[in-house]
Formats: structure tokens, sequence, C-alpha cells
């Protein structure tokens, strides 16, 4: 599977793709297309998600992300590298699907997603990453401000965000509405604005047009309030290393 000599080749080839625009494959319809379905059951991602991940196997596959995502998940909390322990496989298995057949533009990612070899790796992968509990010290929003970012922030989740992500940032992992507890504020905050501003093309719709209408202030205080919130049963007890969750929401 997968080799020091690949790992090595990505992590050379990382920062030359991320400068220079890298080779991923061809853009294929993004929203903007009046065809195009943005989770379509079709081709590798309908495969991967037909079939049933090994978390065990999954863990070698994972080696080659955690150069970047960290060995237990947890990314960065600068927001470059999203936080990835306990998110939905349904989740992962689209997002990485997506990039590697061009319907998300992610540069930095695309050496690394191809280096999964094919649908079996791709549902593994995911259920290992799954299986992961979710680390508490993730990047929040560190401003004067915070308790009022974080107030205001809830009032506007709780109108718009909750239906889908639910209560605790859980999300729903058959609709594919991913984990939000347990995420880098600054993450939040990047994909939003690029969602709001048409930069992510495999966004769902729904989500577009409840979130154009937002200002840069107003995406400030939803993603420090989302940044907040943690699930029960779900995060790493404090001090301890990458492991499976105790507990997975459905």
């Amino acid at each position: 599977m997968k080799n020091i000599l690949a790992l090595a080749l990505a992590l050379a080839l990382a920062p030359a793709l991320s400068i220079a625009g890298g080779p991923p494959p061809a853009k294929q319809a993004g929203i903007e297309a009046k065809d195009y379905k943005w989770n379509a059951q079709e081709g590798e991602k309908i495969e991967a998600l037909k079939l049933k991940g090994s978390a065990k196997e999954g863990k070698e596959g994972y080696e080659v992300c955690g150069a970047c995502h960290l060995p237990n998940g947890a990314g960065r909390s600068d927001g470059t590298f999203p936080q990835l322990a306990g998110q939905h496989a349904t989740v992962l298995i689209k997002q990485m699907a997506d990039i590697r057949a061009g319907l998300r533009d992610n540069p930095t990612m695309y050496p690394f997603a191809k280096e999964l070899t094919d649908a079996q790796e791709l549902a593994n992968v995911s259920s290992y990453i799954e299986s992961l509990c979710i680390p508490i010290d993730h990047g929040k929003y560190e401003g004067p401000d915070a308790a009022t970012q974080v107030s205001d922030g809830k009032t506007m989740y709780e109108k718009e965000c909750v239906e889908c992500h639910l209560k605790n940032g859980e999300g729903v992992k058959d609709k594919f509405y991913p984990v939000l507890a347990g995420q880098h504020y600054k993450y939040l905050l990047r994909q939003m604005t690029e969602i709001r501003d048409g930069k992510r093309r495999n966004a769902n719709p729904d989500m577009v047009k409840i979130i154009k209408k937002y200002d840069d202030k107003q995406l400030i205080a939803i993603s420090a309030y989302q940044a907040s919130l943690s699930m029960p049963g779900s995060m790493c007890k404090a001090g301890a290393a990458a492991k499976p969750a105790t507990k997975k929401k459905g």
C-alpha cells in the first residue's frame, strides 16, 4: 500500500503544488452548472459508500494524511489543515472523492488524495478517521470580544444552522452534513467565506443560499460559536492520545 517513498514524494510535491497551482484533474461542472448535482450518487464515491470500511486497515492508509492533519487527526489551529478526527465517514468519502474527481479545488490536498488506490481504501481511511476521538484543544476565536462573538454567533447558528448541523455540531451522517464540533475557528471561517463567495464548487446549494446573505462580521461570529461546540461522548479526554471515541453519533 503506502510506502516511505510514496510519502516522501507526496511531501516533496505538496509545497510546489500549492504555490504553482498543481496538476489536479480537469475541473468538472461546479454548483453554477444547471445539471450538476452537488452530491450525485455515482462514480467512485458511491462505490466507496457501499463498502464496509475497515478502521484497522485504514490506519495504515492514513499515514500519508497524518503528515498534514497530524497522527491524531487534529489538523492545524491556524486553519491551514482541518481537524478530521471524528468526522462522518460519508463526509470524508465525499470530499476526498470530489477532490480526486476535480469537483473540489484543492491543489495541496490532491497529491495526497490521489495516493489512495481504490474505493475500498477510501472507505477504510474514512472509517479510521471517523473512529478517532475529537481533540479538545483545537483553535478557537481568541479576540478580546470572544464572549460577545460566541453569543452573537449562537443566535445566528440556532436560527439557520442547527437544523442541519444539530445542537452540538454533530451533523447528520446519512445526509452528508459534516461534524462541526472540534473544528478550528480559522478553518471554519475560511470555508464559509469561500462557500459564500462561490470559491468552493462542491458546496451544498442549500448552504450557499443561506450563507450568501452574511457579511464578514457575521461569519466571524458564527465561526466563533461553531468552534466552541463539543459532542458529548465523542471528544478526547484531556491529555489523551488519539483513540476510538467512546460513542459515535450517527
